[in-house]
């Protein structure tokens, strides 16, 4: 049974600060992947399997588009029909009159091919929804299978923040992504592509005249873009230090309020704010200007062909009609440029997101399990070091030659420095780290001959940095055993001396614990978990004496607890005050990642050296470099 420490959620990752509100021309610059051929790549491929729904999407999303195009052409038709009814009166010909029958034809027409677009839509939504969210989860059973199979070096070298961050806000940025701009994104070249035909079919004189103020709207954009960018970066700086700044004023203000420093809290706060505001004002005016901008091109644009369409109906070249759905075609045209660049940005920033994701996926793994892996049925708790060298770094060698013997039932403290290497070596002996050379065997058999689940079985953790979930105390103390009914339950948290703390809860064994579970005291706390680990009733306990935050009465349950909890066990404790291990069978007494003397506690104080030291400090407040921790 393992103790973990608690990972905070990050305010802000990698793949979470961009904006997915309206279409506008850039609402975030995009963060580069540094391989996006080599990445895009690898995210279809996890479309792959369902190409013939995406085939299915992009036809419909053909259809949706391609009705909705159609629908100025043909009102256009019902427009010329009117406007020649009512000139024919005008000029008194015989029998003038307005066809309505016609016009109402059309205008059914086009109810049916809206409600047709309509329904094709909703299909390409409705089938574009299922491929996403099963791409997105075989990516998030992927990243999650990865995360069980890869070893503790990697969670200490990465901040929880980081690999939440990959886990939940670049998956969702994907997610996003395949749910919502790739639709766009083919209904949007759809749409450039169907206008352009239907403006060509009308009149190449006026489409050309609509077209040569794209690359007008173009320029302007990249040059607001350009300038902005960097306002947007600051923006996004300040947010993350104000962020930071909230989250550890929050975390720590009750040693902010205990030293008296609310006011400079504030001021601190108000500081970042003040250049929040500044940049985050700078970044929306400058990019806000793109749409009166352009605006005023594309009304430039509008008017030109007016007056190109006027003299084309005045020289009867074209009908009236064909010009006011020219006009809808030309105000049409330019939002799905814009869209299509928006989401342009939007896709660098999700193969981004995808090549964090991937990178977690291309870690390097922990040793698999053997296929012929033996078993302990029934495990004694004899552990031996045979020759041990380990170290994190290749060229750096911790711990060089460690043989220990260690027969079962016996106490074995191990004590030191900070760094000496006690925690590494608990870590070798769980099999978090491999070893580099040497061996570690547990009733004879070398812990890499064991499945990692069964060896892990064996031990039980009680550590300094307790870890307890949000739920019941009942489900705490029953997360040491699957399954565990409600008598081992009460049974095990007697033996802990914890039943009567817990009874005296409001809802006592039901009684929910918050998610950092602050509603109760750190020695019951400590209670709870000795509690799981005598339901999971290992053969071998790791104890990292944890009596130093409580008070001594609770101090003196908690060792009575742990006491009552080591008989007939082999027991290794991390020692941190030495006044607390006079009765171990063993001492390890490390320095530099070696044993540099063994011993009874009487036997190592008779001989006047390195532990000798060590208990002495402690009595006479003299820690210097050997202080323990």
């Amino acid at each position: 049974m393992k103790e973990e420490h608690r990972g905070q959620r990050p305010a802000g990752g990698p793949g979470g600060g961009f904006g997915r509100g309206p279409m506008g021309p850039m609402a975030m610059p995009a963060e580069k992947a540094r391989n996006f051929k080599g990445t895009l790549k690898r995210l279809l491929g996890y479309l792959k399997p369902r190409k013939l729904r995406l085939l299915t999407v992009f036809v419909m999303a053909i259809l949706s588009t391609l009705f909705s195009i159609v629908s100025p052409k043909i009102l256009g038709k019902a427009t010329t029909k009117l406007f020649e009814g009512i000139m024919m009166k005008l000029n008194h010909a015989p029998g003038a009159g307005v066809d309505f029958g016609y016009i109402g034809q059309i205008l059914l027409l086009l109810v049916g091919l809206y409600i047709f677009s309509a329904f094709f839509g909703y299909l390409q939504q409705y089938i574009m929804a299922g491929v996403a969210q099963k791409t997105v989860f075989d990516i998030r059973n992927d990243v999650n299978d990865k995360l069980a199979r890869l070893p503790l070096k990697f969670f200490d070298s990465h901040t929880h923040g980081e690999i939440l961050s990959r886990v939940t806000n670049d998956v969702d940025n994907i997610s996003s992504t395949l749910q919502q701009s790739l639709t766009q994104l083919i209904t949007s070249i759809v749409t450039i592509a169907g206008i352009l035909i239907m403006m060509l079919t009308i009149s190449p004189v006026m489409t050309l005249i609509a077209v040569i103020t794209l690359p007008l709207s173009f320029i302007v954009t990249a040059i607001i873009a350009k300038r902005s960018q960097k306002y947007f970066v600051a923006q996004q700086r300040e947010l993350g230090i104000l962020n930071g700044h909230v989250e550890e004023m929050y975390t720590g203000h009750p040693i902010v309020k205990a030293f008296g420093r609310e006011r400079e809290s504030i001021t601190r706060f108000n500081e970042i704010n003040e250049r929040l505001y500044h940049a985050g004002w700078k970044a929306q005016f400058v990019s806000g200007i793109i749409f009166p901008l352009m605006s005023f091109i594309s009304n430039i644009g509008y008017v030109l062909v007016c007056v190109a369409g006027g003299i084309l109906v005045m020289k009867k070249t074209i009908e009236i009609g064909d010009v006011q759905a020219f006009i809808q075609y030309s105000r049409q045209f330019t939002h799905p440029i814009i869209q299509t660049a928006n989401i342009a940005n939007i896709i660098q920033s999700t193969v981004a997101s995808a090549e964090r994701v991937f990178e977690l996926l291309d870690e390097v793994e922990q040793i698999p399990d053997r296929i012929d892996a033996k078993s302990i049925q029934f495990p004694k708790g004899r552990v031996k070091f045979q020759d041990v060298k380990f170290g994190y770094k290749e060229d750096v060698t911790l711990i060089e030659n460690m043989n220990i013997d260690v027969e079962p039932g016996q106490t074995v403290a191990i004590v030191g420095p900070t760094g000496a290497g006690k925690t590494t070596l608990v870590n070798l002996l769980m099999r978090f780290y491999e070893i580099d050379a040497g061996k570690i065997t547990v009733d004879g058999v070398d812990i890499r001959d064991l499945k990692r689940g069964d060896l892990r079985s064996i031990f039980g953790m009680v550590l300094q940095d307790t870890w307890l979930f949000n739920g019941t105390i009942r489900d705490n103390i029953a997360y040491g055993r699957e399954g565990a009914g409600q008598e081992k339950i009460v049974r095990a948290a007697k033996a802990a001396h914890a039943d009567h703390f817990i009874r005296t809860m409001p809802d006592g064994y039901d009684t929910i614990l918050n998610e950092e579970a602050s509603n109760i005291s750190q020695g019951q706390k400590q209670l709870l978990t000795i509690a799981r680990a005598v339901l999971a009733d290992p053969a071998i306990l790791i104890l990292d004496e944890a009596t130093s935050n409580v008070d001594t009465r609770t101090e003196l349950l908690i060792q009575k607890a742990m006491t009552g909890l080591m008989k007939g066990r082999t027991n290794f404790v991390i020692a941190h005050r030495l006044s607390t291990i006079r009765d171990a069978d063993l001492i390890l007494v490390m320095n530099n990642g070696s044993i540099i003397e063994t011993g009874s506690h009487n036997e190592l104080l008779a001989r006047g050296g390195f532990y000798a030291d060590l208990y002495m400090s402690q009595f006479s407040g003299a820690y210097g470099e050997k202080e323990v921790v």
